[in-house]
């Protein structure tokens, strides 16, 4: 990992108290399980690592984004929808709709109102444009998984490297980001290739180092969209050959980072970016560093992927109470 830590937000308890308040308020009162579940997976951990300076109001903001999203993974890729094309394909429409300023119906998407009226109060359009396609194109990875599960398929690597980066979620916390940052990109610098690869390669490392540190977790629930479980099919290998590739390629796209970094710099003279629009650009790339380091430590550090053996099926026929019927 060349990347040095740049520490956990001090507010991270102050987090943890108000995401439970938060979900509580909101009817999201976890079963025993999920509630297990939840604690081993500890949001305020992670949003704490990638966001180390963010005010507390902020880290309460993206931590409740956090908690909504791992209630939405863990729907979908443990319960009945992922199981069933149809009933996930509804659900994340009504989701959407929601997100869209559609009436809500379950807690779920009464959460979601909330969270979207903080987080796009006194942001521009083009911002909103921008988190809307990238939430909208995560919650659409479950709809894919569950159709090739269903199906009886699994995508080549090659294939997933694309789904997983907008499947790991990533891409609208590096939007929030900008919030905490206290800037708002505009198009042009949106559009820099370099910049792209930097989002890229950020989310990637991201995806990747999930799926090293998920594969045993996701074996016991039998769910194969794992980078792990690709290259052992692939390539013939054990599984400890397939964790060691995996290093491998997440060094790799630590390596992409660094690039994308020297290219963005190279990039921002050659359009004469200046003022506010190359700090904001400088401020991104600075900043990501830190969160790649502080997703990689979170992952060694959560019990939701350092113990495997706590891992339960989930073997419901129907969508949680969470969640408009």
């Amino acid at each position: 990992m060349p990347f040095q830590s740049t520490g956990c937000n001090p507010g991270i308890e102050e987090t943890r108290e108000a995401v439970w308040e938060w979900a509580e308020s909101n009817g999201l009162v976890l079963s025993p399980a999920a509630r297990k579940k939840m604690i081993r997976t500890r949001p305020e951990l992670w949003i704490s690592l990638i966001f180390p300076k963010v005010s507390q109001q902020h880290l309460d903001l993206f931590c409740q984004w956090l908690f909504w999203a791992f209630l939405v993974d863990d729907e979908f890729d443990d319960g009945p929808a992922g199981r069933d094309p149809r009933l996930c394909g509804a659900a994340i429409d009504r989701l959407v709709s929601v997100l869209d300023g559609g009436p809500p119906h379950g807690a779920m998407e009464r959460a979601l109102v909330g969270l979207r009226t903080r987080t796009y109060r006194d942001r521009s359009a083009r911002w909103i444009r921008q988190f809307r396609r990238d939430t909208v194109a995560w919650l659409w990875t479950y709809y894919a998984e569950a159709v090739q599960r269903t199906a009886g398929q699994v995508p080549s690597r090659d294939e997933f490297v694309k789904h997983r980066r907008d499947s790991v979620a990533m891409q609208p916390f590096l939007d929030l980001h900008e919030i905490a940052a206290g800037i708002d990109l505009p198009e042009s610098a949106r559009s820099l290739p370099a910049y792209i690869a930097l989002r890229n390669a950020v989310t990637d490392h991201s995806g990747l180092c999930n799926d090293i540190c998920s594969f045993e977790k996701e074996a016991v629930l039998g769910y194969e969209h794992n980078a792990v479980a690709l290259i052992r099919r692939e390539r013939g290998l054990t599984l400890q050959e397939a964790v060691d590739e995996a290093g491998t390629q997440l060094a790799a796209i630590a390596e992409r980072v660094r690039r994308a970094e020297r290219e963005l710099t190279e990039q921002i003279a050659a359009a004469g970016i200046e003022g506010p629009t190359r700090i904001a650009l400088e401020r991104c790339a600075r900043d990501y560093r830190g969160l790649v380091r502080g997703d990689f430590d979170y992952h060694a550090r959560a019990e939701r992927y350092t113990r495997p053996d706590l891992t339960e099926v989930d073997d419901r026929d129907s969508l949680s109470g969470f969640f408009a019927a």
